[in-house]
């Protein structure tokens, strides 16, 4: 047991050179076949502290599963679509990833990993958030339609009342005969001898003669 520890005393006091280049080419290789796209690739990296120049990743493209010797073209970013909010996911090589790098002996790699994780948590909590935002947009904007459609029917409703109203009284006159009435009124007058004005009020005993007449002519009529 002695002899155990003196060894991982001794193992652990000798000094640690720096990592090749090789070794670093073989890490990104192996890393690369474990990726799903060159987003994920990226990623992987980065956590990682790999190189993540574009040579480098030109040169790793191959290495990705999905891709193949595939060439890859780059199309333009389609139109925001809005979509029903989920929870974030991470694919098993990602999510096995950050577990390894929090816990890593190393203090660099365990900083990178808590970075990339809060960032993420940020990027969800602001993709609620506008979602959210949106959807309460969304909801005002039918209240004010809504509200603009029932102040219109009122006023339509407002204005058939008062001219329905106005009426009645616009088509009366001051003797409390239609206007109608007073003209087959002075067409009568005229008809049997009487002078009237064009305007104004028709005098009484016209009037009254008018309608005698009338009411003579029901009754032989009858």
């Amino acid at each position: 047991m002695f002899t155990d520890w003196a060894q991982a005393l001794e193992a652990e006091s000798l000094p640690l050179g720096p990592t090749s280049a090789q070794q670093l080419a073989a890490a990104a290789r192996v890393t690369v076949r474990h990726s799903h796209d060159k987003h994920d690739m990226t990623l992987l990296l980065d956590v990682l502290g790999l190189p993540t120049d574009t040579d480098t990743l030109t040169a790793l493209l191959p290495l990705i599963p999905e891709t193949g010797d595939k060439p890859v073209t780059i199309t333009p970013a389609p139109e925001a679509i809005d979509v029903p909010v989920v929870p974030l996911t991470f694919s098993n090589p990602v999510q096995e990833l950050l577990d390894w790098a929090t816990a890593h002996p190393a203090a660099a790699v365990r900083n990178r990993a808590n970075r990339i994780t809060a960032d993420l948590a940020e990027l969800t909590e602001r993709r609620d958030t506008e979602a959210a935002q949106r959807e309460a947009e969304e909801k005002v904007a039918r209240a004010k339609a809504e509200l603009e459609r029932a102040q219109e029917e009122l006023r339509t409703v407002k204005a058939s009342t008062r001219t329905t109203a106005a009426a009645p009284t616009a088509a009366r006159t001051g003797s409390g005969r239609s206007r109608e009435e007073l003209a087959a009124i002075r067409s009568w007058a005229r008809e049997n001898g009487h002078q009237v004005a064009d305007q104004g009020m028709v005098p009484k005993r016209i009037q009254e003669a008018y309608d005698t007449a009338h009411q003579a002519t029901a009754r032989k009529a009858g």
